[in-house]
């Protein structure tokens, strides 16, 4: 008698993939690409439209304005992902120029010692904004909203409407130099942009940053210091305004105050929030927040090229920090959903 095993088919195998299309799929999955790709072509279809905006002196332009604007978009980026928001950074920039030329030519100190003195205020205030959200459980909006009035009012106060000339050309060696035809200010942006990369993506502490903002209670329970890696961040979004500042008064060439920071926090939560940072805390990358403060720049540059009306500038930068926010709220749905 004869038996017969039956065997399972055995499952085909699976087709091997092409090179290089698994590095593809992966790219065209990463979040940042998005805003990457936009990068590209508005400065390629501005660069066909205006053959000036691509010149090497309004690129040189560029580089000194996103130094600014994106010293401070990454500090409100680092708060954000702990899940606060911090609406001090702009005037808090302000204020800052304001103080290093007080410093530096009422009080009489060294550039480098006002530098110092001015970077310490901002430290102290970010560590305020830290303590009161940690320790009292005040809301981020309204203790930074606190912040921001008084910085407005500390800097009238100090001026009196007026501006402080005569400031040390050192800061003019900071603000307006350049490294290799680079502005300076720019390559420094570049230093703080690796430094907080390597912050977030290669360090415990940074991936604390994502457990916090992600979920409080449950980076609890896992034993994380919570408390100390938000009062850090609030540190440091104040220390990068204090140091965007001492940009702004190197660029400017005396301590003013007439429309410096007013509304920069808006630009720098939009170059956040386009760069894929979510508005709820625990998700975002340096790359993208890059992204989103040059697409920002690309597009404030472009409109002046083109001669635009300012007012229309401000309509189309509203217009693009709604859709950035538009696009994070359905992000969250669906991830929501996945889950």
């Amino acid at each position: 008698m004869s038996s017969s095993t039956d065997t399972a088919p055995a499952p085909a195998a699976a087709a091997p993939e092409k090179p290089g299309a698994g590095m593809l799929r992966r790219l065209v999955e990463t979040p940042e690409v998005g805003v990457v790709v936009a990068c590209v072509v508005v400065f390629t279809a501005l660069a066909i439209d205006k053959s000036t905006f691509a010149s090497a002196v309004n690129l040189q332009g560029m580089g000194f304005d996103l130094a600014q604007y994106g010293l401070i978009a990454i500090g409100e980026s680092l708060v954000i992902l702990t899940g606060g928001i911090d609406l001090s950074v702009g005037a808090l920039l302000g204020t800052s120029v304001i103080l290093a030329s007080w410093f530096n030519v009422k009080a009489g100190l060294p550039a480098g010692v006002a530098i110092i003195f001015t970077l310490a205020i901002c430290g102290t205030v970010g560590l305020i904004h830290g303590l009161a959200v940690t320790r009292l459980k005040m809301p981020p909006f309204v203790t930074t909203l606190v912040t921001y009035t008084v910085a407005q009012g500390v800097t009238l106060a100090i001026t009196s409407g007026t501006s402080i000339p005569g400031i040390s050309g050192f800061f003019g060696d900071i603000g307006q130099s350049y490294l290799a035809q680079i502005p300076v200010p720019l390559v420094l942006f570049a230093i703080v942009a690796v430094a907080a990369w390597f912050f977030l993506e290669r360090t415990y502490q940074g991936r604390q940053v994502y457990a916090v903002g992600g979920n409080a209670e449950a980076a609890r329970l896992a034993g994380i210091r919570g408390d100390r890696r938000v009062v850090s961040m609030y540190v440091t979004s104040s220390l990068l305004s204090g140091l965007g500042g001492m940009l702004v008064l190197g660029r400017m060439g005396v301590g003013s105050a007439s429309g410096v920071g007013v509304g920069w926090e808006l630009s720098a939560i939009a170059a956040a929030v386009i760069g894929g940072v979510s508005l709820m805390g625990g998700q975002g990358r340096i790359m993208g927040i890059v992204a989103g403060a040059v697409l920002l720049e690309l597009i404030n540059n472009g409109l002046t090229t083109l001669q635009i009306n300012s007012n229309y500038t401000q309509i189309v930068l509203g217009a693009v920090l709604g859709i950035a926010i538009t696009a994070d709220r359905l992000r969250a749905r669906r991830l929501a959903k996945r889950r």
